[in-house]
């Protein structure tokens, strides 16, 4: 028997599938959204990295690894096996934002390569890596915003469900100008009008500014198409940080609220409103729980209970 010989094209690099990078409006702050294609390495840079004084806090959530980072550049103080990587210095410029890595050893390959080579990335400069040596990258993506759907309310008693019905569209929409990021369920107070679990859902892009609108009237078309209710409700939030709407949201996780109260929580927070149906409740609730799976799917009045 002919056996076939297996190559590597290159042995040394697990390149990321996707990078980018959700700027706050001063750019002083940025997100940097790192999709990994192998969790192992990631969490490892994840350790190393969140040592580094431009981290302000990190996360991982399934396949992406999230970094909340000041702009700027610092030295980063590498030591081998307990500070072996790092990001060196992150700034906006204009529509784009340059994010320079610095390793040790397989760290600076970690730095350079992996991460010059993913997806979206507009440019990139690397030095060589690899061995004893320090080593630097530098990669160029798009300056993002965020922007968050809220839906609720769009099954029966007996057909569908919000979450699915949403994730499915949110993957049919991901396109360049606007990535699907993020999923989650949020846990509503059981009202009486509930179908079953009385769950909304949220769902995160990251946004080429000004390119998103297609994305969304996309997303709207497929949800009035494929619910089987008459009161969704559907809300756009384009913020850098929604928490604005967490104590309403909160409010709607503890006891009932009225239509008028997620109106006027809309209103205040800058929602864009697309499906004003009882639905709106919910919808505008899961906002503030974008990219918090973990905690959102928890029944808040329990919490309350204990």
């Amino acid at each position: 028997m002919l056996r076939v010989v297996l190559d590597l094209d290159d042995p040394y690099v697990v390149a990321y599938r996707q990078i980018h990078a959700i700027s706050s409006p001063s750019g002083e702050m940025v997100e940097i959204l790192e999709r990994s294609s192998c969790y192992g390495g990631s969490a490892w840079a994840r350790y190393h990295y969140s040592k580094g004084p431009l981290v302000v806090s990190s996360r991982n959530l399934g396949e992406w690894f999230r970094y909340l980072v000041r702009t700027g550049e610092v030295d980063l103080d590498l030591i081998s096996s307990r500070r072996s990587a790092g990001i060196s210095s992150v700034f906006v410029k204009g529509d784009e934002v340059e994010i320079t890595y610095t390793g040790l050893g397989g760290g600076g390959v970690g730095a350079t390569f992996t991460r010059a080579r993913a997806g979206d990335v507009i440019r990139s400069r690397t030095t060589e890596a690899g061995g004893g040596r320090v080593a630097t990258g530098t990669i160029v993506v798009p300056r993002r915003e965020r922007l968050v759907i809220g839906v609720d309310n769009t099954d029966s008693k007996t057909t569908g469900a919000t979450w699915s019905l949403v994730h499915n569209i949110a993957e049919k929409v991901d396109r360049y100008e606007a990535r699907y990021i993020s999923h989650s369920l949020v846990q509503l107070f059981p009202v009486p009008t509930k179908t079953q679990n009385c769950v909304s859902t949220a769902v995160e892009f990251a946004c080429i500014p000004g390119r998103e609108r297609e994305m969304v009237e996309d997303f709207r078309k497929l949800l009035e198409r494929y619910t089987v209710s008459d009161e969704t409700g559907m809300v756009v939030c384009r913020s850098f940080d929604p928490s604005m709407l967490l104590e309403y949201a909160k409010r709607c996780r503890l006891e009932r609220v009225s239509y008028e109260e997620a109106l006027n929580a809309a209103r205040s927070a800058g929602l864009e409103i697309v499906m004003d149906g009882q639905g709106l409740i919910g919808a505008v609730a899961a906002v503030p729980y974008f990219a918090e799976s973990d905690r959102s799917v928890v029944p808040e009045w329990l919490c309350e209970e204990r």
